[in-house]
């Protein structure tokens, strides 16, 4: 999909006591492998940020794959975030912010030594946004670093057209942004033990385009060795979009399309740069300013994630379900209302009045037979209004449904763990206006507030977050989401029994997640590939 497709979605021993590590009395001092940082003590956690992890990927190294960091003298500060990477404003309007300089990331560990005696595990978070925007300093993980006793680090990598582009000089579509996330996860397991962190014990995890990343990581043959186990929020390997399901006219949106695709849409859109040449092509694009090509167009055109190549062979998910991933336990899970959020921003431009113009959008996006088996699955009748039916039936066919599946592929091979967050009273952080006979609910991303200090939130609320923290690091820790006084996760290899997560006594409960989303109507009509006919 083009325009709407991406902007929709895709959200929003360390301190004293590290060995190698000095205090100062501007905050604690690591030695990393290429020089030394100076840190930020926060009481209970320090952060280290905007640690280089690459050089610059500026001028000749633009669409390049990374290169080490130069080495500094002395001591650098760690003490704010590097620049983001050139991205589009998620809501709103102006022109493209941030610097092709910004291979940074940053990490946040418990101040004191572990609680066992082991070092403590690293989780690497990777950032939503639509491969078009984002950063990793806007996620907080302190709840995580404290209450889970974890070292966890967050990574910028490069976005739309800088970190997606494809061209034949180049090959292919060689995957910047994926090959960035490499370059942060080999630091980590160069440095992790400086701060405090098992290099031998790694979780990369991430939500939207971040778990569409972790996909990509669990079936890349470049990616082995390099984590250990992986957290999917909200974008499986079989995440898709039925054509006009948001716009009119939209056609099929799926993440990962192949590379002589991307080429191809490379050749073209240097020729529209009057870069059509014989030869030297990308000499002639890197000589553009980042301005030129950070148009919404480029970077919403290049935020497909390219497969067919070495290091990304074969789509994701053909490669799930052939058994061809990394071997390592996974937690992967959506939120109960996802599509909410990305139907909330074209509502009001296209409505869903009445039950002729929802039967008319459904007969649009799954063709006349499958839409009368979807109809009669999702009457409109059962909803309070037809958004919310068209919004019920989307979260199942794109989100949930495809999730369970991969579960089950994964869960052939390796430990895997399904959850649903279901609060419906999940605080709005994403500054969109109210949208009538639309609420948010437990939209898409709603459940990053629960893991990362983003927004308040209610004292049940608070609870829930603190239950959401212990899982997520103690799958970290040992490869089993579990939380003290907290109900168990339904055990590996039931692939439909997911763990509702939501606040109040009976708010953390399992469910059969094929049922109660009627998955057997979407594996057999619409199984993530069909389009209208």
């Amino acid at each position: 999909m083009r325009g709407v497709r991406h902007r929709c979605a895709l959200l929003l021993p360390v301190v004293l006591l590290l060995v190698g590590a000095a205090a100062g009395p501007e905050g604690p001092v690591v030695d990393t492998d290429r020089g030394p940082v100076r840190g930020r003590t926060h009481g209970a956690y320090t952060t280290f940020e905007g640690i280089p992890f690459a050089a610059p990927p500026t001028g000749p190294r633009r669409w390049r794959l990374p290169d080490p960091a130069p080495r500094w003298e002395g001591v650098r500060d760690a003490g704010t975030p590097g620049s983001r990477c050139v991205q589009l404003p998620v809501l709103g309007s102006g022109g493209p912010v941030g610097s092709e300089d910004c291979l940074y990331l940053n990490v946040t560990a418990p101040a004191g030594p572990a609680a066992g005696a082991r070092p403590r595990p690293v989780m690497v978070w990777f950032h939503g946004g639509g491969f078009f925007s984002g950063s990793g300093d806007v996620y907080r993980p302190d709840r995580l670093a404290v209450r889970g006793d974890a070292v966890v680090v967050t990574v910028n990598y490069r976005l739309g057209v800088f970190g997606l582009f494809g061209h034949p000089e180049l090959g292919g579509a060689p995957g910047f942004a994926l090959a960035d996330q490499r370059a942060a996860l080999r630091w980590v397991r160069a440095n992790a033990e400086r701060f405090g962190g098992d290099p031998g014990n790694v979780t990369v995890f991430g939500e939207s385009a971040g778990a569409l990343s972790v996909c990509a990581h669990l079936t890349s043959p470049a990616s082995a060795g390099l984590f250990h186990k992986a957290v999917v929020q909200s974008g499986s390997c079989s995440t898709t979009t039925p054509p006009s399901a948001l716009l009119p006219g939209l056609g099929t949106y799926e993440p990962f399309v192949p590379a002589r695709r991307t080429a191809e849409e490379g050749a073209l859109a240097a020729a529209r740069l009057g870069c059509d040449r014989p030869t030297g092509v990308l000499d002639c694009l890197r000589a553009l300013d980042a301005r030129t090509l950070a148009t919404p167009d480029l970077m919403q055109r290049f935020s497909l994630v390219s497969y067919g190549g070495g290091a990304l062979p074969s789509e994701p998910r053909r490669a799930l379900q052939d058994g061809r991933f990394h071997r390592v336990p996974v937690l992967q899970g959506t939120t109960l209302d996802e599509v909410r959020l990305f139907l909330a921003q074209t509502l009001a431009a296209h409505p869903i009045g009445d039950e002729n113009a929802y039967r008319a959008r459904m007969e649009r996006s799954f063709g006349v037979a499958t839409a009368r088996a979807v109809e009669a699955a999702y009457p409109v009748s059962a909803y309070p209004t037809p958004a919310i039916a068209w919004a019920a039936l989307l979260t199942d066919a794109s989100f949930i449904c495809p999730t369970l599946r991969d579960g089950a592929a994964l869960g052939r091979h390796v430990p895997t763990y399904g959850y649903r967050f279901s609060d419906r009273d999940a605080p709005d952080f994403t500054g969109l206006p109210p949208v009538p006979g639309l609420p948010l609910g437990a939209a898409h991303g709603f459940e990053l507030p629960y893991l990362f200090t983003i927004t308040p939130l209610t004292q049940a609320q608070q609870r829930l977050a603190d239950r959401m923290a212990d899982y997520w690091t103690a799958f970290a820790r040992t490869g089993v989401p579990s939380a003290p006084g907290a109900p168990q996760w339904p055990r590996p290899g039931a692939s439909a029994r997911v763990l509702s997560l939501a606040p109040g006594a009976d708010g953390i409960r399992p469910v059969d997640g094929r049922a109660e989303h009627r998955c057997a109507l979407w594996d057999e009509r619409w199984p993530g590939v069909t389009t209208a006919r």
